[in-house]
């Protein structure tokens, strides 16, 4: 599917006049689904923001988790809901722009099954060494790999994860080889790097704070274009890679067909939840950017390009689809 047909379906809502559903909703509990278990960061930032969604909107807002196989079980789930503003789904990216690119088959469609409502949040990456390597930035990183092949491995979340993506781009991107880590769980890849057995791993800024701050990894880049504000000191791959932009992201969308005028009424209330200046600097605090949701429009224009964008890093790393 090119983008063309990925902008069209994602912007794609009924044009019937539909002002009377919005004139009575919401008059029960809203139900969003979140793809990540409780207590996990999409889990937080979904609370935090709904939590004051619901004040706008005068209903309460409940979180369902619906954690694993790749975010697809939770998808699946929304997908199939009532397109009647009453299930909403707490999207990440890989959920709508990498798993068609990485999966033969999905229980979904992401480019049809879903209205976007608004974005939430960006949250970039950071490319850490334990401080045994004797690199503090990416070019000395890739100079250092180059001159010892083999000797650098890196922890990932999977290669068909965000963390495991990046690290084969960043690999790619450099004509360096290190040495792939998957790992079930993060957590042991993070104790596996502290201890130096890893000796590079990639993570989200929320996982990532502590330990810089701790000097117990030294950041080496961060996956944005421009310096992060907050992290000023930590270099863009952008420097180094001209035009990367990898930051993860969160957005809420709903079932495919929940009448415009409830889209735009959620779209309205979460954009004006997310310019609060007490919310931008909680959401910075956590590592997150929002400079609000957007429109419907921009969102659904978004999705196509970090679609494309993600597609041509599956192509160039040479990863198939499972």
């Amino acid at each position: 599917m090119d983008r063309r047909h990925v902008l069209a379906a994602l912007g794609a809502l009924p044009f019937a006049s539909t002002s009377g559903f919005a004139q009575s909703w919401p008059s029960q509990p809203i139900k969003i689904i979140v793809s990540q278990a409780a207590g996990g960061t999409p889990d937080i930032l979904c609370r935090l923001v709904m939590g004051m969604v619901e004040k706008t909107i005068g209903q309460s807002i409940v979180v369902e988790n619906k954690p694993g196989a790749g975010n697809t079980i939770a998808a699946q789930a929304a997908a199939r809901a009532a397109p009647d503003g009453y299930t909403l789904f707490w999207a990440t990216g890989a959920a709508l722009v990498t798993n068609p690119h990485t999966f033969k088959t999905l229980p979904y469609n992401p480019q049809k099954d879903f209205a976007p409502v608004g974005k939430v949040a960006d949250g970039p990456f950071v490319l850490l060494a334990h401080p045994s390597v004797p690199a503090r930035t990416l070019p000395e990183l890739i100079a250092y790999s180059k001159a010892n092949p083999g000797k650098l491995s890196i922890a990932t979340d999977g290669p068909r994860n965000f963390s495991g993506l990046l690290a084969a781009w960043i690999s790619k991107l450099g004509g360096v080889d290190f040495n792939m880590v998957p790992y079930n769980a993060m957590p042991q890849g993070i104790q596996d790097t502290l201890a130096g057995r890893v000796q590079l791993i990639i993570l989200a800024i929320p996982s990532a704070a502590s330990f810089m701050n701790d000097k117990m990894l030294v950041p080496i880049a961060i996956s944005t274009k421009a310096r992060a504000p907050g992290y000023e000191e930590i270099t863009p791959f952008a420097e180094t890679f001209p035009g990367f932009d990898f930051s993860g992201w969160m957005s809420v969308v709903a079932p495919a067909g929940t009448p415009d005028d409830i889209v735009q009424k959620l779209n309205r209330a979460m954009d004006g939840v997310l310019k609060q200046p007490e919310v931008i600097a909680k959401l910075r605090e956590i590592g997150f950017y929002t400079t609000g949701a957007g429109t419907t429009a921009e969102l659904a224009a978004f999705f196509a390009s970090q679609y494309d964008a993600f597609g041509r890093v599956v192509r160039d790393i040479g990863l198939q689809p499972e």
